[in-house]
């Protein structure tokens, strides 16, 4: 899957010469953009006079608020008597002034539940522990004219925000402060060369230019990796509910597949169901028909749909709580598969079973790869693709088989697509399943349509099918499980959502 991109960038031009309230500290005021004409006095003594009550964002405590003060209450115990500095991101540039859609960064959301850009929570040491405070945009209201005359934060062009004091009660923090106010700090600790302290760096280039690089900077960062490994039932929750709704995401595409023509129409179709339901899709939908199923990460979505051919539906919502899922379907275009396509997609089935049983505490995260690996070497091997034995080809020195499979079979899963990333790998890759662990199962087989060690009949298809899986005591819980895979209930879960259409 695609992973964010966490890089920061800097905010586009504000609308007007007045002085603007900075998300970067320390920031200049930007000038006006180009097509824009400042306002003149007048219209400001206006604009900021008579105004009733207005429309305001919510401020209630968050329903879940006391998860979002445990986990940070189990970071403070990691990192006693040293300052952490978490920034969630700043929006970034699409072009020109125009931006993407705003996500924050997944350890600040983790932490705080905060979907604001260019907030940053500190955690400040105490005798007992640390005091949470969290920096915001203050919100001046409408006796200040950057209500108006700020195209990026004003509220007349981007609705209502929440302000200082009502950040403190929606995300039930100790202190909160204006980001004005974060310069002033971000100078205090540059100064203090005896205060510990760790930077989460990759998401403000304003605080990593502040502070030097520190040694415990990727410890912060890896500690926090590991903290999410293990999901808590609400976060299970929802990713339920992110599956649920990706699988009517994939009936809508089944729906739309009798008269489809592109790819690009299969993209469209799904990422609507995302956007109804949720925030947005988890990772660039991949809808790979034909030949396009043997490109990994084929988000180009710019092919032809053919009857006779398959499409690869790799896709998931992200819901408003920003977990995602992470689901993959073959599905037959016409709405049943040939007998080649059938054998392929069978043999993965098979490899996917045995990944299955694999998942269960105390065994090694890579076990259920091993086993889908041996299914499908077996598999290359009876069908005379592979020219060695499947022994032969599973041994490290050889690994043959990853010709036609090319990846693993599992990542973690759940606020990011591919979670967990900065976990160390003697607890992630090289480590042990545990009870509340989410991972993918995910085994393929990718026959490329000029490799001339398969057999011509097979040259083309691309099958993959992909299930969110929670390690439990006796094993595991396959998430997905309500959404048909094997071979024949696919085909009867295409001919039940096309004759739903009808009625």
């Amino acid at each position: 899957m695609n992973q964010l991109n966490d890089e920061s960038a800097a905010h586009s031009a504000p609308a007007a010469e007045t002085p603007q309230i900075s998300a970067d500290p320390g920031a200049p005021a930007a000038p006006p953009a180009s097509h824009d004409t400042p306002p003149p006095k007048a219209l400001l003594d206006f604009m900021v006079t008579e105004w009733g009550a207005g429309p305001t964002a919510p401020s209630d405590p968050l329903t879940n608020v006391a998860d979002f003060e445990r986990r940070r209450r189990a970071l403070s115990k990691l990192f006693r008597g040293e300052t952490l500095i978490i920034p969630t991101g700043h929006e970034k540039v699409r072009s020109n002034d125009t931006h993407y859609r705003f996500r924050p960064a997944t350890d600040f959301y983790y932490l705080t539940g905060n979907l604001e850009p260019d907030c940053v929570l500190v955690m400040v040491p105490t005798a007992d522990g640390h005091t949470d405070v969290l920096y915001v945009e203050p919100n001046p209201g409408r006796a200040d004219a950057t209500f108006f005359t700020d195209r990026i934060k004003g509220e007349l062009w981007v609705g209502p925000r929440l302000g200082v004091p009502e950040s403190l009660v929606r995300f039930g923090v100790h202190e909160c402060q204006g980001l004005p106010d974060l310069k002033g700090l971000l100078e205090t600790l540059a100064g203090d060369a005896e205060r510990k302290r760790c930077v989460l760096r990759g998401f403000s280039h304003k605080v990593d230019d502040a502070l030097a690089v520190g040694d415990r900077d990727k410890q912060l960062a890896a500690s926090l990796a590991e903290m999410r490994l293990i999901k808590d039932e609400a976060e299970i929750g929802e990713l339920r509910a992110v599956i649920d709704s990706t699988k009517r995401g994939f009936e809508d595409v089944i729906r739309g597949l009798r008269k489809a023509k592109s790819e690009r129409e299969v993209e469209g179709i799904f990422n609507l169901r995302a956007r109804i339901e949720g925030n947005d899709v988890g990772y660039g939908t991949i809808a790979a028909s034909g030949p396009h199923a043997c490109v990994l990460h084929w988000t180009k979505n710019d092919g032809t749909l053919h009857k006779g051919e398959l499409l690869l539906l790799d896709a998931g919502v992200e819901g408003n709580s920003l977990y995602t899922a992470d689901i993959t379907r073959t599905l037959p275009i016409k709405g049943r598969f040939s007998k080649e396509q059938r054998t392929i997609y069978k043999l993965v089935y098979r490899a996917q079973k045995a990944a299955f049983k694999a998942v269960k505490p105390g065994n090694d995260f890579m076990e259920p790869n091993r086993a889908a690996m041996k299914v499908l070497a077996e598999g290359l091997e009876s069908l005379g693709i592979l020219k060695t034995t499947a022994a032969e080809a599973l041994k490290e020195e050889h690994q043959f088989y990853k010709r036609y499979s090319l990846h693993n079979v599992s990542h973690m899963l759940g606020l990011d697509v591919h979670d967990c990333a900065q976990a160390r790998s003697e607890v992630y890759k090289f480590g042990k399943l545990e009870v509340g662990m989410v991972l993918t199962v995910e085994p393929g087989l990718y026959f490329q349509e000029n490799d001339l060690t398969v057999p011509e009949q097979y040259r083309g298809i691309g099958v993959r099918i992909e299930d969110d899986i929670v390690v439990t005591k006796k094993g595991y819980d396959n998430l997905s499980s309500h959404i048909p895979s094997q071979v024949d209930d696919v085909e009867a879960w295409i001919d039940e959502v096309w004759k739903s259409k009808k009625r």
